[in-house]
């Protein structure tokens, strides 16, 4: 059995788990805080195919801190389980709840890190490409933005595996420097672009081909 075939078993027992949890709740076997576990625990779903499909649902911030409230949700479950009198069905929840959430914890924080092709629109993936050819031609690829009252410099070098950007930003009488550093070309391009403000499509239109490097 493959790995990808041992996510696609896991992602629909996981589904399974949540159609019996409905099943529960509509024979009254369960209450309110048990339809926000079965909510919690179909969006926790949804996560896991999409981290095994490879395809990029909802927002990719939401992924990371829901591994968070996940994790506190075992603890949680886990201290009702000893320390409080519950009946035999409020302790089944509990058990299951916190026993089925430990696997999606570790995935879904894996699944909520950005810097992934499968977060990257279309065109973004594109002028990914562009600029990876781009930076195997030259040492480092320089785009800049002027405004009237501000400027910003992002200097962009690939270090081995890594893509490492170079911000500096004025405003008037303030100046920021930083750097950031990505794995997927794609992400680099989402992070110019929003971020800092630059038109990665332009600049790459603009720039000759060629093997012309700029200086470092």
């Amino acid at each position: 059995m493959t790995l990808q075939r041992a996510y696609l078993l896991l992602c629909g027992f996981y589904t399974l788990l949540i159609g019996i949890g409905i099943l529960a709740l509509l024979l009254g076997a369960g209450g309110l805080p048990n339809l926000v576990q079965v909510a919690v625990g179909a969006v926790a779903v949804l996560g896991l195919w999409g981290h095994t499909l490879g395809r990029g649902y909802l927002n990719p911030r939401l992924w990371r801190p829901l591994a968070g409230l996940l994790a506190a949700g075992i603890l949680l479950q886990l201290g009702a389980a000893l320390a409080l009198p519950l009946s035999a069905t409020a302790l089944t929840w509990c058990l299951a709840g916190a026993i089925f959430s430990v696997l999606p914890v570790g995935v879904l924080y894996r699944y909520g890190n950005r810097d992934q092709e499968l977060w990257a629109s279309p065109a973004e993936r594109e002028q990914g490409e562009r600029l990876e050819a781009l930076l195997e031609a030259q040492r480092e690829v320089v785009m800049e933005r002027r405004d009237a009252d501000r400027h910003a410099q992002v200097r962009v070098v690939k270090a081995g595996n890594e893509y490492r950007a170079h911000v500096t930003r004025r405003r008037a009488a303030d100046q920021e420097a930083f750097e950031e550093r990505f794995h997927r070309p794609a992400t680099l391009v989402y992070f110019l672009e929003k971020f800092a403000d630059l038109s990665v499509h332009e600049h790459l239109d603009e720039t000759p081909s060629g093997d012309g490097a700029n200086p470092a």
